[in-house]
């Protein structure tokens, strides 16, 4: 593996105020739990030609790729809408760059940055991390990505209990922050934060940088990008618990996952991190939480755009994102027209009937992309008759419309999961993996890179969530 040559493009290109160099520190007793080829395949890495050994020493520090210099980057950022001026890189370390994707490894030890931290994460968050970056990949919504996750019998204490520790190896194509802007302002003024955005665009934007309004232009790409993936989240029930700028690419992927979950039975102000005590970041506030952030983004701009253009471009975000949104989901129901004001309110209308009836979201899109006869979606509640009144008016509407049923619901079953990755199943494999028994964790990696798929052993989770297991809430450090 040291024949593997990485660049350190962010070293290169910022001095020492933004990042410091760390030196990783091994767990104990470290063990690859999985290794994932889907990922590898972004940095042309054939895992038949690495030992499991080998890979387990690159991820527990013992082995460093070729020009690899671990480091940690610095960053700022509003944490439940107040701001932070110094977080950065606590538990993470990035180890280098190749094909314009950065490697970082979570959980690799203390840096300058973990404050009062231990620099480590534990197996449960790690599993979590690892197969929701690929489900959500797997369901086409951009996100960072996970290629390999260890294990240990390394002690790591926890919310009054000690777990074992691990270490994920995430990839990006790129770890920038809102945060990282605000730090950059604060902290360097109008001059680092104009090299930032430089590298931003010169890494990501490629497209703009001849641009004579290329940082107006990278505003604008970030608001329609960041519109467009809360649109995908809120399309499938995703919930990500904690949006603060500080986990808020400029790249619109989703990044750093916590206390996410997908919607169980649905409710709109669901809120599923329980530290999040106002709702804050509940799943119906997370787009107008994301059109803030990227006001915060805009106040660090304002020395290389003019504000008002600024604020013009985030007062589109609403517009856009309600867009994108209709859009999805009339694809969910089958609907040609997504921007039919009939189609918006037969969706509203079915939001209000989900959540009176306690219906499973993901089962209840999986079902109309099947349904043979209407009582099988009547049986998905025990209020039959609300739903029935709902499901005359589809009907009416589809009838209207130039396909078959046929044709409708295999479109249908392209864009409405088979299976998401509820927390209740992540956590049956993390209890597995606590045991040594990892074929779970493996199973759930094969249902989150294709979730249309049937996989007869996996059918039990087809099910609605168990009651008392539905739409719990979730720490930061799960």
């Amino acid at each position: 593996m040291k024949n593997i040559i990485v660049k350190n493009t962010y070293l290169d290109s910022f001095d020492k105020l933004f990042y410091n160099l760390e030196k990783i520190s091994p767990l104990n007793d470290a063990k690859l739990l999985s290794a994932n080829q889907s990922a590898a395949n972004l940095i042309d890495l054939n895992l038949e030609n690495i030992s499991n050994d080998d890979m387990k020493k690159l991820l527990n520090g013992e082995i460093l790729l070729n020009n690899s210099k671990p480091y940690s980057m610095a960053y700022a950022g509003h944490q439940f809408g107040s701001r932070v001026p110094q977080l950065g890189d606590g538990r993470a370390m990035n180890i280098g760059t190749i094909n314009g994707w950065h490697l970082q490894l979570k959980g690799s030890g203390q840096t300058k940055y973990s404050r009062q931290g231990d620099g480590r994460a534990v197996l449960r968050s790690s599993i979590r991390e690892y197969l929701m970056s690929e489900a959500m990949h797997g369901l086409g919504i951009p996100t960072t990505r996970a290629l390999a996750i260890n294990t240990s019998k390394h002690g790591v204490p926890r919310e009054w209990k000690t777990e074992k520790g691990a270490v994920v190896l995430r990839l990006s194509q790129s770890w920038i922050r809102i945060g990282s802007f605000e730090f950059f302002y604060y902290n360097g003024g109008k001059e680092s934060v104009q090299k930032l955005a430089n590298y931003v665009i010169e890494e990501n934007y490629p497209y703009l940088k001849d641009s004579e309004t290329k940082y107006k232009d990278f505003y604008f790409e970030l608001v329609d990008k960041s519109a467009k993936m809360v649109s995908l989240w809120q399309s499938v029930g995703f919930m990500h618990g904690v949006l603060n700028t500080d986990n808020t690419s400029v790249i619109g992927v989703t990044l750093d996952y916590g206390p996410f979950a997908f919607m169980d039975k649905f409710e709109k102000h669901n809120i599923c991190n329980h530290t999040d005590s106002q709702g804050r970041y509940s799943y119906a506030n997370q787009p107008s939480i994301i059109q803030w952030n990227l006001k915060v983004l805009a106040v660090t701009l304002q020395g290389i755009v003019a504000k008002e253009e600024l604020d013009e471009i985030n007062e589109m975000f609403m517009f856009l994102y309600t867009k994108y949104y209709y859009e999805q989901m009339s694809k969910k129901l089958g609907l040609v027209d997504g921007s039919n004001t009939n189609s918006h309110k037969l969706l509203d209308g079915l939001l209000d009937i989900l959540e009176e009836c306690e219906i499973d979201y993901t089962n209840f899109f999986y079902i109309l992309s099947i349904y043979t006869s209407k009582d099988e979606v009547l049986e998905l509640t025990l209020k039959k008759d609300i739903l029935n009144t709902w499901f005359d008016k589809y009907n009416n509407i589809c009838q209207e419309q130039d396909i078959s049923k046929e044709e409708r619901q295999e479109q249908m079953s392209k864009i409405n999961p088979k299976y998401v990755l509820k927390n209740y199943m992540i956590q049956e494999a993390i209890d597995k993996a606590n045991d040594d028994d990892f074929s779970l964790v493996e199973d759930l990696l094969k249902v989150a890179q294709n979730p249309y798929k049937n996989y007869e052993a996996m059918n039990k989770y087809v099910k609605n969530t168990p009651s008392e297991l539905s739409n719990l809430r979730l720490s930061c450090s799960s």
